[in-house]
């Protein structure tokens, strides 16, 4: 029983760096970080549209939002860092 205990600890101490990296929702081509908008700037944005910003991530080589939208849901959302513009996700595989 100790030894299977110990064989799953060791496997979820390996595998954990690799689940917390990016999600693949969304993936952005977006090159140098000093190409990149500011984050202030996006949420400005979406502040200006009636989101409330939660917080502001990179993930994927995007900017992940994490939200409330002006009709109160909330919102995981992409956006590519040089135009600021929406960016589709796939759906998740545990959705």
């Amino acid at each position: 029983m100790i030894r299977n205990l110990r064989r799953v600890l060791a496997v979820a101490i390996v595998l954990t760096p690799f689940v917390a990296h990016a999600t693949g929702l969304a993936t952005c081509d977006s090159g140098p970080r000093e190409k990149w908008q500011p984050e202030e700037k996006l949420q400005t944005m979406l502040k200006e549209k009636g989101w409330t910003v939660r917080r502001i991530k990179e993930d994927g080589g995007c900017y992940e939002v994490y939200a409330t939208d002006d009709k109160g849901e909330r919102v995981e959302a992409y956006f590519h860092p040089l135009t600021l513009e929406p960016v589709p996700t796939k759906k998740p595989w545990w959705k």
